[in-house]
């Protein structure tokens, strides 16, 4: 238990620059999840978000028997799997349903793949993250993820809050529906993506719908919504990282367990406010 209280450890490690490069990475990974986060909420997509994560497994796990970049196999899983999800719109029966069905059926495949890759370890860290080798291209890779989410997200931010509150009205007013949720999903899947490469495929909820989660039982303004979402994710990503260097325990574990602490709290807040 020590290890949990030694800061000299955790400083030194801190002034290592691979941690922090691991650092700059997962806060760009908190700040697009807590960007997004809000909008996946209200779009009722939390399962869509577990579909392109494992879908983004999925592809990882042919890149690496493909022997091409598992980044981009992860991107492109993701990407394919969010844009069926999108085109599927707010019909939240039918797209739980089909989600269902193709991730069962994606996850069957990268366990062959990863089967007939032959390395069992690579492939648990495509489930579980792999933050500490972040490389020097994987941090650009997701650095430029989060400059296309954050560009993107700009541009259609208003339409698709339109779009989500009242779809028929928002059709009816000229609003692209459709097509903002296929850019929209294709923007998660991207987020899904990069999570996949950090903190693994099992455990992308926890950036992408936890922190938001937690910022809709203390407001329902959506602009304090959007804020304490980023905040949180950020508290999330970097304090769980920071507390996982001494005891040297997984990162994924300690991000995970602070986003739910959060959770439950902002959640405890939340139901005495309204007492």
């Amino acid at each position: 238990m020590g290890n949990f209280w030694n800061f000299s450890q955790t400083a030194d490690l801190l002034s290592r620059s691979f941690v922090q490069q691991s650092i700059v990475a997962i806060a760009l990974l908190g700040l697009i999840g807590g960007l997004l986060g809000p909008m996946i909420v209200a779009r009722q997509m939390s399962f869509a978000v577990h579909g392109a994560a494992e879908l983004s497994f999925t592809g990882a796990a042919a890149a690496l028997l493909a022997g091409v970049s598992v980044n981009v196999g992860g991107v492109i899983g993701a990407v394919l799997a969010a844009a069926v999800f999108g085109l599927l719109g707010n019909r939240a029966r039918e797209r739980d349903s089909v989600i269902g069905v193709v991730m069962a059926f994606g996850l069957g495949l990268g366990v062959l793949f990863l089967s007939l890759y032959g390395r069992v370890g690579t492939g648990f860290a495509l489930l579980t993250g792999q933050i500490v080798s972040v490389s020097h291209s994987g941090l650009i890779a997701v650095a430029l993820t989060a400059l296309v989410i954050v560009v993107v997200y700009a541009i259609i931010y208003r339409p698709l809050m339109f779009a989500s509150l009242d779809p028929r009205v928002a059709a009816a007013s000229g609003v692209p529906v459709r097509a903002l949720s296929i850019i929209f999903a294709i923007l998660v899947g991207l987020a899904a993506a990069q999570g996949v490469q950090i903190i693994g495929a099992l455990l992308v909820m926890s950036l992408l719908i936890t922190p938001a989660a937690a910022a809709v039982r203390v407001t329902a303004n959506p602009t304090t919504v959007l804020i304490l979402s980023i905040v949180f994710a950020e508290i999330a990503a970097i304090g769980g990282y920071i507390l996982s260097l001494a005891p040297e325990l997984p990162v994924s574990v300690m991000v995970t367990s602070t986003s739910f602490a959060i959770y439950v709290v902002c959640r405890a807040f939340g139901m005495r406010a309204r007492d």
